[in-house]
Order: C-alpha cells, then sequence, then structure tokens
C-alpha cells in the first residue's frame, strides 16, 4: 500500500484513528456518564474549610496511603455501610484549572479507608492528637507525623484549639500544642467525609463473600451472648483507637476503661447510652462520639462490646443478655423521642 511509503500520510493516518478512538471509547461515555449520574439526594457539599483541608491532604499525599472505596466484598464492610458507588463521586469537582484532582479513590491501602470516616471517628480532638503523633494513639501505626501542622504557645488564648498531647509526649519547654488552621482545615475535610444514605427506593449492592456467623451461646435455654458478633474485634476496630487496646486510654485526652466505674457498674443504662450517644466529659477527656449511633449499632453488638469490656484488662463483672441490652435501647430511644 502506497500509505506505506508515505511516512505523513501514514503519521495523519495513524493521529486520525487516535482521535477518533480518544473521542469514542473515552470522551463521549465519560462525558455520557457525567450527564446520567448525579449526587445522592442527601449528599452534602463539603463547606470552605473541608475544601482548604481537601487540598492541604493532597499537598501532604495522604491518597497515597489511604483509599476512599469500599469494595463490594464483605471485609470492607468495617469501612461503610454499603459498597461505594458511583453517584458518590459525582459531585466532586476539579480543584482548579491546572489540578484535575476531582476524586482520591486511590490505589492501595496501608493506612485504613477514609470513605466514611466521619461517621467512624467524627471526634476532632482525636484527629488532632493523631495527626501530631499517630503513635500516641495507636503504638504499632507507621504513618508519619505532621508536627509542623502545628504551634507551640506558652499561654494560649481563647480561640486557640489546644490539642490534647498527654503529658508524656509534650516537648519540654514548649508550652502546650496550637493546632493550626491547616490542621484545622484538615480535620474539618476528615470529618466531612461520610457515605450519604441511599433513596429508600434504591438497593445497596450487596457485599459479597460474607463471613460464616458462628452458633450462639446458650445456658438453660437463654440466650445470654451473641456470638455471631466479635466484641473484640468491634472494640479493636471502633474504640481502641481512643481507649487503647489495652483499655488504658490516654491521660488528658482519652478516659481508660480499665477498672471504670461506668464500665464495670451495674447502671446498664448508662454504660449503653455512652455507647450509643457519646459523653462530654467536660473539658477532662475529650468529647467522646455516638459511636453505637452513627455506626447503627444493634442489641448484639452493643452487647458484645459490653461484655468484651466488662471482661477484659482485669475487668470482671456479670455478661449481660441481648434482651437486657434491647430494652434498654428501646427506653433511650423512646427518651429521645420525647425530647
Amino acid at each position: 500500500m502506497e500509505i506505506f511509503n508515505n511516512h505523513k500520510k501514514l503519521y495523519l493516518l495513524a493521529s486520525v484513528l487516535f482521535v477518533l478512538l480518544t473521542l469514542f471509547v473515552a470522551l463521549v461515555p465519560a462525558l455520557d456518564n457525567q450527564a446520567k449520574i448525579q449526587p445522592l439526594p442527601d449528599a452534602i457539599p463539603l463547606s470552605d474549610a473541608a475544601v482548604r483541608g481537601k487540598q492541604v491532604f493532597i499537598a501532604n499525599g495522604c491518597v497515597a496511603c489511604h483509599s476512599q472505596q469500599v469494595r463490594n466484598v464483605e471485609m470492607d464492610r468495617k469501612w461503610g455501610g454499603r459498597p461505594s458507588m458511583s453517584a458518590d463521586y459525582a459531585g466532586n469537582k476539579r480543584i482548579d484549572v491546572w489540578t484535575n484532582t476531582a476524586t482520591l479513590m486511590g490505589t492501595e491501602r496501608t493506612g485504613p479507608d477514609l470513605t466514611d470516616i466521619g461517621t467512624r471517628q467524627p471526634s476532632i480532638d482525636w484527629h488532632l492528637v493523631h495527626l501530631y503523633n499517630p503513635r500516641i494513639v495507636i503504638k504499632e501505626s507507621i504513618m508519619p507525623a505532621y508536627p509542623f501542622l502545628f504551634d507551640y504557645k506558652q499561654h494560649p488564648t481563647d480561640t486557640d484549639v489546644v490539642v490534647a498531647v498527654p503529658e508524656g509526649r509534650m516537648k519540654p519547654g514548649k508550652g502546650h500544642v496550637v493546632a493550626s488552621q491547616e490542621a484545622l482545615d484538615l480535620v474539618a475535610y476528615l470529618q466531612e467525609l461520610k457515605q450519604a444514605k441511599l433513596p429508600e427506593a434504591t438497593v445497596a449492592p450487596e457485599f459479597l463473600y460474607p463471613l460464616k456467623e458462628a452458633t450462639a451461646t446458650v445456658t438453660g435455654g437463654t440466650q445470654v451472648v451473641d456470638t455471631s458478633v466479635d466484641g473484640k474485634n468491634l472494640y479493636m476496630t471502633n474504640c481502641a483507637t481512643c481507649h487503647q487496646a489495652n483499655g488504658e486510654g490516654l491521660a488528658g485526652a482519652f478516659p481508660p476503661l480499665k477498672n471504670s466505674p461506668i464500665v464495670m457498674s451495674d447502671n446498664l443504662q448508662l454504660f449503653v447510652d455512652i455507647i450509643l450517644n457519646g459523653y462530654d466529659a467536660r473539658g477532662e477527656y475529650g468529647v467522646m462520639p455516638a459511636v453505637g449511633t452513627n455506626l447503627n449499632w444493634t442489641a448484639n453488638e452493643v452487647t458484645a462490646i459490653v461484655n468484651y469490656e466488662r471482661n477484659n484488662w482485669g475487668n470482671q463483672a456479670p455478661q449481660v443478655s441481648v434482651e437486657e441490652v434491647q430494652q434498654i435501647m428501646d427506653y433511650i430511644n423512646q427518651i429521645k423521642e420525647k425530647k
């Protein structure tokens, strides 16, 4: 063929084919998806502070270790209430003309997924301590520290956000650790990373390869503990980052559960209420978020957490049944509805 003997025609034909393929294989389908897929009705756009925080997130390379996508496999269930969908990313736009970083889905998980971190861990106190030095809250963490996002002041003002760093981790003579605006913006971004609820008529994709449930323990014909829910796993996933794996907490930041009068008390209502709706320690410790409510924990899951905390780290207290916890949860919900 003559075209193979004429390099100008050959390059022209190759260029035309490349443009056509790019148009019909990449651009047209992308534009079609963009027109059809819209953000979920309950999706909330990022605040101004969170938009700035997203830029801090990008600038520090956080996406290299943290993904923002919940895959449709059972092992990802702990990262979100459902698998991620295209609509979850439909509201993401370019940061600016020169920066095409609409989504931060990531490609690996050296650290945990952050798709729903705003629901799993909404505490500003925890995030600030974690950014200042991850080893304070997670001893085995390999995440780098970001002390340059914080300042030191001997006499913080009323407008300063003081980080609850334990005394043993403070730098001698430096004074209090105070969060910079960049740190606060980054935490605002993390707090706003939440999975939007699906419309009632929409069915969420299923998690594939479900784990087999263990047989429940039965004593005298009465179910005592639902062993299909692993209390230790729940605790390590959702509670240990603050209260620590040994239950001793962090002085000045998060209270201990070891020998805690609330954990060991016969007053289960207070204990269950704190798990569901959180607790404000009025300055002595950081504010605990409403973990159970945020994660939609059932009575089985709350029971597993209660029994694990009441019977570990030297704690010894009678185990409670799912029925007891369910009655308390129903009573708490009735009180909330009346308010």
